[in-house]
């Protein structure tokens, strides 16, 4: 058995700094304007504005734990914690998931509590304080757009921002309708819509995150294409106890047990699998126990390395009838 890792402990994206710089600047600027929001959305009489700012509120704290997460993200690994803390992203992301879920449910019951007995809504006031919403959160969203959406925790964050801003767009439009026409009705119309974009950005979130809490392989990626192509590599017989998942979102892992034919070299197999894992997949860490086939004696035993055991799963072999780096079954 041979046991290596390739490119471990690559950053992805951009800095962890420059995520926290634009974080922080997308913060500052909705903690702002929460507050006057609160204040004119209960002098207002506007649902509308009052799910805006309790959005803008889970806005920001979606934007502290993403900080949060990225600052414990970073440290090293050690003691028990073999991967180190990346996971706590992960964590970021489905807390922020599950808030925007619970918010919509309780949005759905207020609003449609105010289709049926609707109160007076100042439209006015709605309208342009909906528009100042909109330039707000286009400055936030700017903001987090620079950061590294590739990871999970900051999407998290960027789909709470992104949907705010629909939501101050919704509001806008409820406030102008409200303010020419006297229809009441609009400003719950526009807290369910904003509802409904919480409840699609909060099931993603929730969805993404627990797929990679279940370890399960990557979006777009077929575990069983995967040993398909790794049973095509020369000398190649057979590829099993193969498993795909993520560390982190962005950071995907695998392990596989590898067998070689008789005299085949072990260690420049196990090489050629990592490359086309890397190239292929983009699959940076591989851990790999190659053995020759038939043989009681590990290639890791030649070398004075360990021997793992693997879990039984998936097993790929090379057909008899086929070339010996020919397809799989």
């Amino acid at each position: 058995m041979g046991a290596g890792h390739s490119h471990a402990g690559h950053d992805h994206g951009v800095s962890a700094d420059a995520d926290k710089r634009w974080l922080s600047i997308a913060l500052a600027l909705l903690v702002a304007f929460m507050a006057i929001e609160v204040t004119i959305g209960i002098i207002a009489s506007s649902l509308a504005l009052i799910t805006d700012a309790a959005h803008m509120l889970t806005d920001a704290a979606a934007i502290v734990l993403a900080l949060v997460a990225i600052r414990i993200s970073a440290k090293p690994a050690k003691g028990g914690y073999t991967f180190g803390l990346k996971r706590a992203e992960i964590l970021s992301a489905q807390a922020n998931g599950i808030t925007l879920l619970l918010l919509a449910a309780f949005f759905v019951y207020e609003g449609v509590s105010r289709l049926i007995t609707p109160p007076d809504v100042d439209g006015r006031l709605v309208f342009f304080t909906a528009l100042a919403g909109c330039a707000v959160n286009l400055a936030a969203t700017w903001c987090i757009r620079r950061a590294n959406r590739t990871s999970l925790n900051v999407e998290g964050a960027y789909q709470h921002i992104l949907n705010d801003l629909y939501a101050f767009i919704a509001t806008a439009i409820a406030g102008a309708i409200i303010w020419t026409t006297g229809w009441g009705r609009a400003d719950a119309v526009a807290a369910l819509v904003v509802a409904a974009l919480m409840l699609k950005a909060g099931w993603g979130l929730v969805k993404a995150s627990g797929r990679i809490f279940l370890e399960a392989a990557p979006e777009g990626v077929d575990p069983a294409s995967v040993g398909q192509d790794i049973a095509t590599v020369p000398a190649v017989e057979e590829v099993h106890d193969l498993h795909i998942w993520e560390i982190t979102s962005g950071q995907a892992a695998l392990s596989a047990h590898v067998l070689v034919t008789p005299g085949a070299d072990c260690h420049a197999v196990r090489a050629s699998v990592s490359a086309k894992l890397h190239d292929d997949y983009a699959i940076e860490h591989a851990t790999l126990q190659v053995d020759h086939v038939g043989e009681e004696e590990h290639c890791g035993e030649q070398h004075g390395e360990p021997i793992l055991a693997e879990p039984e799963t998936m097993t790929l072999r090379v057909p008899p009838q086929a070339p010996k780096n020919g397809g799989t079954t």
